[in-house]
């Protein structure tokens, strides 16, 4: 097992992740590869690197996972790598240097790992001028895709400390992480929106009927995120919260953006008309968002596509995840009822619409799940221009396919031709969870196979919705939560209080072949179940 590049659990893990940072902690005097020696005599001492914000893991597959980890300094991230808790039989992996190009972030690939094989790691910084000086390390832990045989297991869900509503201690922080760290997920599936760069976090917000909100507050999130510090801020407030903490160290990500890791409704070529910013150039503001997503976000670069964000994870025999990216190459936000496609109506882009029907023909897995930052039937309204709504998402109301519609009946119909089997979509944006079924007998375009669409989220901002649905492609309502009276809801949203967060929990049996899709609340309760039978 190596290196290459840039680079919870099950009671024993829980043990271990717990226990780790006060075992074999880095020692000053440690070898060459950061193994623990002998202190150096009194007068050579120099202060050690140290971890930040913890560790994370990513992108994980049957061959090979991201580690990531953040310095303080300059220095050389050292992975120690065991295939047991206990760490008996352990080896040293020299990683890369942490420099202030990237503030001090490292990730880089674990490679040559075997399916279904437990990874413990330890990581620590190694000062650059002297080896021997190395940090406390900090625990991680993941698991490689299964070979045939095993049930997969994940989770899903987006929105992060938007709306205001951010880390309340006096309500233990975000606790709907460790509610998800509880089901023991095999990975989660981040939808967009792991930051809100637009939304300032104020030390204390006025609750609807009364009381307080009391947030943590930092400097680089007081304000809208105009500089790359201030949205590299961003993702350090998140990763203040100690089960964002618990949950990255035992729960591989697989995330994707959506607009507010730059801000709010965003497209290519947008000039912003809102006082709050100095810096008016959308795709200046994108630039430095995307910089600082890949620098905190453990994705594995495998695109000579400088910052791609589509790609397929391929999660073993029984699953390929495919991120769409449906912010980076769309066009305008218009009122998206053009009767025929042109360079306005992109949403996914030629490009991407390209890859992922020829990556979805190729896909041998049983089930293909398309992870989309945004739902497809349902309608986001953005603005309105000369007394017209113009649209954020795909749909924009009832009637044959327009707009944005055209890239998605392509992907439909071309699912349909090629008779691609088992394809399930994942999104969250909308802040409320839902099942839809799409039917093509209902739908005004019917040239697609019946599909589902499952809605989750937020993780911890306001709650809204529920949106209204779009009858191009017969989307049909078989459950959601949202707020009941969502006209009278401030522009905050409902609090993220017991009961209106969510997340989707997802389990293919791996014996049958059988996905069983839960949405849930922050409390871990099931709301909604449905089995998947898949077709063969």
């Amino acid at each position: 097992m190596g290196i290459e590049g840039n680079w919870g659990s099950r009671i024993s893990r829980r043990r271990f992740l717990t226990g780790a940072a006060a075992v074999g902690c880095g020692i000053v005097g440690a070898g060459a590869l950061g193994r623990p020696g002998f202190a150096r005599a009194p007068g050579t001492v120099r202060e050690r690197p140290r971890i930040t914000h913890g560790v994370q893991s990513g992108d994980v597959t049957a061959r090979r996972g991201i580690v990531w980890a953040r310095a303080d300094r300059p220095s050389r991230m050292v992975v120690e790598v065991s295939l047991d808790e206990s760490f008996a039989r352990s080896w040293y992996v020299p990683g890369p240097v942490a420099t202030g190009a990237t503030d001090y972030t490292a990730r880089g690939q674990l490679t040559q790992l075997l399916p279904d094989q437990e990874v413990f790691y330890r990581v620590h910084f190694q000062d650059l001028d002297d080896p021997g000086v190395s940090g406390e390390p900090v625990a991680g832990y993941f698991r490689a895709a299964p070979a045939p045989g095993r049930d997969v297991d994940f989770v899903w869900s987006g929105d992060t400390a938007g709306q205001g509503w951010g880390i309340n201690p006096e309500l233990g922080g975000m606790r709907i992480y460790e509610t998800m760290r509880s089901v023991r997920p095999d990975f989660f599936i981040h939808s967009g929106d792991t930051i809100y760069a637009d939304d300032p976090i104020e030390a204390s917000v006025e609750l609807p009927g009364g009381g307080t909100w009391r947030n943590v507050v930092t400097e680089e999130k007081s304000k809208v995120a105009e500089t790359l510090a201030e949205f590299r801020g961003n993702h350090k407030y998140n990763l203040l919260d100690e089960n964002v903490l618990a949950f990255n160290a035992s729960v591989p990500i697989l995330a994707q953006w959506d607009d507010h890791e730059t801000t709010n409704n965003w497209y290519p070529g947008e000039l912003l008309d809102d006082p709050a910013y100095t810096v008016k150039d959308a795709d200046l503001l994108a630039a430095r968002g995307r910089q600082a997503f890949h620098e905190f976000m453990p994705l594995r670069g495998q695109s000579p596509e400088e910052g791609r964000i589509h790609r397929v994870v391929n999660y073993g025999p029984s699953l390929d995840v495919f991120f769409l990216d449906m912010r980076a190459h769309r066009g305008p936000n218009t009122t998206n009822d053009q009767p025929a496609p042109g360079p306005e109506t992109a949403i996914l882009g030629p490009r991407q619409v390209e890859w992922l029907q020829r990556a979805l023909l190729d896909s041998k897995a049983t089930w293909k799940v398309i992870a989309s930052d945004m739902p497809i039937g349902l309608i986001v309204a953005d603005d309105e221009i000369d007394e017209k709504t113009t649209f954020e998402a795909v749909a924009q109301g009832n009637g044959p396919v327009r707009g944005r519609e055209f890239e998605i009946s392509d992907v439909l119909s071309f699912i349909r031709r090629y008779a691609v089997r088992n394809v399930v979509w994942l999104t969250a944006d909308v802040h409320y969870t839902a099942a839809h079924y799409y039917d093509p007998n209902k739908a005004r375009f019917g040239d697609f196979d019946p599909f589902w669409e499952f809605v989750s989220g937020p993780l911890n901002s306001g709650t809204f919705g529920p949106n209204d649905l779009d009858d191009t492609f017969g989307p049909q309502v078989r459950y959601q939560k949202a707020p009941r009276d969502p006209d009278q809801l401030p522009d905050t949203g409902l609090p993220p209080s017991p009961g209106t967060q969510f997340f989707g929990h997802v389990t293919i049996a791996g014996d049958t072949g059988v996905m069983t899709v839960r949405l849930k609340d922050s409390s871990g309760a099931t709301l909604y179940s449905v089995d998947l039978d898949p077709a063969r």
